[in-house]
């Protein structure tokens, strides 16, 4: 998503024959980090974060505010639906600000 930051995800998710892999990585498959740059994608194996970067990554094709389709003559179209407006920055922001306080709560209830 291009919206009031910069942000894309790199997050690789692939499923087949009943099997899901999920990577990360340092760069998003465009030619010019395949061909031209060093980048690393490393496999993630906790079940927890897996669950968290699937959950940002749904997220993210929800959007229907900032999300464009680019298709084979590249006029990069806004995505409109009947769904639910979902700006995917914003809702990311905030579920990532609701995990830190459900951190911040459980590390005040260990420390008392």
């Amino acid at each position: 998503m291009v919206d009031e930051f910069l942000e894309h995800a790199r997050v690789f998710y692939f499923y087949a024959a009943g099997k899901e892999l999920t990577y990360i990585s340092s760069a998003d498959l465009m030619t010019r980090n395949l061909d031209h740059r060093v980048e690393a994608a490393v496999k993630i194996h906790s079940k927890k974060l897996k669950h968290e970067l699937l959950e940002m990554l749904e997220i993210q094709l929800r959007d229907n505010v900032k999300a464009r389709y680019l298709n084979n003559k590249q006029t990069n179209e806004y995505v409109h639906n009947d769904e639910p407006i979902c700006r995917s920055q914003i809702v990311i922001h905030n579920y990532l600000k609701s995990k830190a306080e459900e951190q911040e709560i459980i590390q005040e209830t260990l420390n008392q």
